[in-house]
């Protein structure tokens, strides 16, 4: 019997809704809390669609973004008000979804309270959305860090980047756009999003 391996991910501003989908099946995630930050990926940033098609949304970071800072330490900027311009894009992207009344004040409220580090601001985002999605397993920080050459894991990187076509807000036009953030299947589909899986992985 192929053993069977857990999910690592980095932190991640509202996820890929892949991630949680296959973290419901591997029933573990684990999230690397002992890297150093590092700019590109989802650590402060998610993907959304609008009417006017892809917005990528990205919280700003004081100082800028240090690569060699433990990711637990960068701290958010509230120089001005980004998370009110965030929620406003958040609700003309998904206030017609069919589960947007259901969840949105509870994931607005999290960022509302102002978290000083972006560690801090993503661990309440997914710990309230693997709740959402009633996760089988709600994902855990890592003990120590995880080398790279750990083959003892999947990795966000080498996952389908897509849950199978579901009905979204703008199908009718653009047509079924994948690699969004979490946030698009749950207003979508709500708890079922974690279903809406196709080929897993090569096991």
């Amino acid at each position: 019997m192929k053993k069977v391996l857990p999910l690592l991910t980095s932190t991640a501003y509202f996820p890929p809704a892949h991630w949680f989908a296959v973290a419901h099946q591997l029933e573990d995630w684990r999230i690397e809390a002992h890297e150093n930050y590092q700019k590109g990926g989802w650590r402060n940033r998610c993907r959304i669609i609008g009417p006017n098609g892809i917005l990528d949304l990205s919280v700003p970071l004081e100082k800028g973004k240090h690569q060699k800072k433990p990711v637990q330490e960068v701290t958010i900027s509230y120089r001005y008000d980004w998370w009110r311009e965030h929620e406003q894009s958040i609700r003309t992207a998904y206030g017609r979804s069919p589960y947007f009344e259901f969840y949105a004040e509870e994931l607005f409220s999290i960022a509302r309270q102002r978290p000083a580090t972006i560690w801090e601001l993503n661990e309440g985002l997914i710990s309230k959305l693997s709740q959402l999605l009633q996760l089988k397993a709600p994902p855990v920080s890592t003990s120590d860090f995880i080398s790279p050459k750990d083959e003892d894991f999947h990795r966000s990187k080498d996952l389908p980047d897509s849950l199978l076509p579901y009905p979204q807000v703008f199908s009718d036009r653009f047509g079924f756009t994948p690699g969004l953030s979490v946030l698009d299947s749950l207003f979508c589909l709500g708890p079922q999003a974690k279903l809406q899986i196709g080929k897993l992985l090569n096991e």
